[in-house]
């Protein structure tokens, strides 16, 4: 597996911006849907979109800490089960989930907007991944963003 699984939805942006327009562009896309939109399934066992916005807001918990760890200098990152983790969908509501996102992702923004050239390549191991540097981390969460944007706009 690729250190960076996301890495090719970039496409040569900046992961930094891409980051930080995020939760303008998930707004866009969510403005004006309906609650039955909202609910959808788009195939069984496929996440509605609620459970999407519940899940970034989530990986923003998760990437967050895997950003403070890389740059704490711990060697090994946790991997987490998002499916595990997606049990508790049903206890979030759209607007409370993409709150929730929007804040932590300022929070991580201003985080990422701090660090040094140094900083970016500070190493840390994933378990699955393998060795990768916190910059890494930052273009798996902004590569992320993309792959769940292009999902949802193609509902």
């Amino acid at each position: 597996m690729s250190v960076n699984p996301y890495a090719e939805m970039l496409g040569g942006r900046d992961a930094a911006k891409v980051m930080a327009e995020t939760p303008r562009r998930l707004g866009l896309v969510l403005d004006g849907l309906s609650t039955a939109e909202i609910e959808a399934r788009p195939a069984p066992g496929k996440w509605c979109v609620r459970e999407i916005v519940a899940h970034l807001a989530d990986c923003e918990i998760a990437f967050g800490f895997r950003l403070r760890q890389a740059f704490a200098g711990e060697r090994m990152m946790q991997p987490f089960d998002q499916d595990m983790w997606a049990r508790m969908y049903d206890a979030y509501s759209l607007e409370g989930a993409l709150e929730s996102f929007k804040a932590l992702r300022a929070w991580n923004v201003a985080f990422v907007g701090a660090m040094s050239e140094e900083d970016k390549r500070k190493a840390v191991m994933h378990p699955e991944r393998g060795e990768m540097t916190l910059w890494t981390i930052v273009e798996t969460m902004a590569g992320h963003d993309l792959h769940h944007l292009a999902g949802l706009k193609r509902r």
